[in-house]
């Protein structure tokens, strides 16, 4: 979606570094250094690169069990030649983690990281009007580091959800800003708890109005209170 992130154009450095379908192999001397070069420059990618962030979700998703215990093998012997906070590498994977030994493994190794990792942006809200009296509005919130979630939406507080969308993984400096526009219409600053309240207000009429929650509002379920994470209307 061209509004929601497409401010700056950035190269990918996922694009640069080849995507590993595994981290490469150690042996005594057989293990190519190239292939291990390639793998920790694509692994420092992870810090700046929503693109190889979410590349990474992907991939270490479709492994097997000892697949990814070999990854996280790989992360805690390379911990050294990366020089990003461990946060960044392994973000991605608990987003797609459900085995409880491998998270504990990945929060202590994140844990243990002196760097700050503390998000470098608040959450903030836009919204604008649109001719017909509907709304359009973006909710930014940080996740770590300069990623954000965003979710973009149009609405009506009395109506409920035309469409939403969500952006899991992207560079703030990439979110749409003051000004910009958003399916046509100016998007301006707003009190974050006023347009959670908005928002609350179009999900409670969706559900009166016997509609499904739009999927893409179940990973702001906290922000808008029970109910939102539910499948039936």
């Amino acid at each position: 979606m061209e509004e929601l992130s497409a401010r700056h154009e950035t190269s990918s450095a996922a694009e640069l570094t080849p995507l590993p379908v595994a981290p490469p192999r150690r042996s005594d001397a057989a293990t190519d250094r190239r292939l291990i070069d390639a793998w920790c420059e694509w692994l420092c990618a992870l810090a700046t690169d929503a693109e190889a962030a979410m590349a990474a979700a992907i991939a270490y998703g479709e492994l097997s069990g000892p697949a990814r215990d070999q990854w996280l093998d790989a992360l805690e012997q390379d911990a050294t030649r990366v020089q990003v906070p461990k946060i960044a590498v392994y973000a991605p994977l608990l987003a797609v983690e459900a085995d409880a030994d491998r998270r504990d493994r990945m929060a202590i190794a994140i844990a243990t990281d002196a760097m700050d990792v503390t998000p470098r942006f608040p959450a903030r809200g836009l919204k604008g009007r649109a001719r017909d009296g509907s709304y359009v509005a973006l909710l930014v919130t940080p996740l770590y580091l300069d990623f954000a979630q965003v979710l973009a939406c149009g609405y009506r507080p009395d109506r409920g959800f035309f469409w939403v969308r969500h952006d899991p993984i992207v560079r703030h400096a990439q979110v749409a800003c003051e000004g910009d526009q958003l399916d046509g219409v100016v998007l301006e600053g707003t009190p974050l708890r006023s347009l959670i309240d908005d928002l609350a207000l179009a999900v409670l009429a969706q559900r009166r109005a016997g509609r499904e929650i739009p999927e893409a509002l179940r990973a702001f379920a906290d922000l808008f209170g029970p109910g939102v994470g539910d499948t039936t209307p």
